[in-house]
């Protein structure tokens, strides 16, 4: 399950950075999370590492990118591939 960030973002510029796959990014208001590359850090880490640095826990999982564990390892391997 991919993971969304809600309007409580306070804009910190503390998750942008910790994220391995580049999946966070400054949006028109808040920090958003393109799906597509989140992987709630499978692969690199054993927790998000957005949600470990957020100071205003505004980082749940997005109902509407609904994944397994194996299918987030799936789409971390994708995506390493695509960087090689």
């Amino acid at each position: 399950m991919a993971l969304l960030i809600t309007d409580e973002c306070i804009n910190c510029d503390v998750c942008e950075p910790e994220c391995p796959n580049e999946a966070i990014t400054q949006g028109d208001s808040i920090y958003v999370i393109d799906p597509n590359k989140c992987t709630e850090c499978v692969g690199h880490y054993d927790t998000p590492q957005c949600v470990e640095v957020c100071p205003v826990d505004c980082i749940p999982h997005d109902p509407d990118h609904v994944e397994s564990k194996d299918q987030l390892q799936v789409k971390y391997e994708r995506l390493i591939a695509a960087k090689g």
